[in-house]
C-alpha cells in the first residue's frame, strides 16, 4: 500500500543508513507537489534515474503556506504525500516543515539531491549545504513548461 512509503524523518534516516550499508545510491528530490502535472512526473522520473532509491521530501502545509502564501496548498499534505507515494518511481516520501530542505539533507545525507530544470547547479538554494556535505546536485527532468501557479491562474480565469 502506498502509505507504507510515507516515513518520518527519523525513520527515513535509519532507512538511508541501511541502504548505504548495502551500497545503494540514495537520491532525494523535493518540492510542494501541490497539483501534480507533467513537469512533476518528468522531474520525478529524472530524479529516480540518479539513484537506486528515490526519496521525495515534501513541503508540509505549513511550509507551502510560508512559501506560496495564503490559499496554498490546494491539496493537504496527507493527500499530496499519498499521491506521490502512489508513483512507482518514488520509494519513500518524507514531509518537512522548513522553507528549504537543508536540514533534511543534513539529517539524511543522500548521495544525490535532484532539482528540476527551473534551477541550474549554481541557483539551487541548497547548493552550499550539498557542497559542504558532499551531496551531488543533479538537474533533472524536461524543461519547465508548467507551474502550479499557472495552472491555478488558468482555472480561476475560466470561472
Amino acid at each position: 500500500m502506498a502509505h507504507l512509503k510515507i516515513k518520518s524523518a527519523d525513520e527515513m534516516r535509519r532507512i538511508v543508513e541501511q541502504l548505504k550499508a548495502e551500497n545503494k545510491t540514495v537520491a532525494l528530490a523535493n518540492g510542494c507537489f501541490d497539483i501534480i502535472h507533467g513537469g512533476h512526473v518528468s522531474y520525478l522520473r529524472g530524479a529516480a534515474e540518479t539513484g537506486d532509491t528515490l526519496i521525495v521530501a515534501l513541503n508540509s502545509d505549513v511550509s507551502v503556506r510560508g512559501l506560496k502564501g495564503e490559499g496554498r496548498p490546494i491539496l493537504p499534505e496527507v493527500e499530496r504525500a499519498e499521491i506521490l507515494a502512489a508513483f512507482e518511481m518514488v520509494d519513500y516520501v518524507v514531509l518537512f516543515d522548513e522553507p528549504s530542505v537543508d536540514a533534511l539533507l543534513e539529517k539524511l545525507l543522500p548521495d544525490v539531491h535532484a532539482k528540476g530544470t527551473d534551477y541550474t547547479s549554481d541557483s539551487v538554494p541548497e547548493r552550499a549545504t550539498n557542497d559542504r556535505l558532499g551531496i551531488r546536485t543533479a538537474i533533472v527532468g524536461a524543461p519547465k513548461q508548467n507551474a502550479t501557479r499557472g495552472i491555478i491562474s488558468r482555472i480561476q480565469n475560466e470561472k
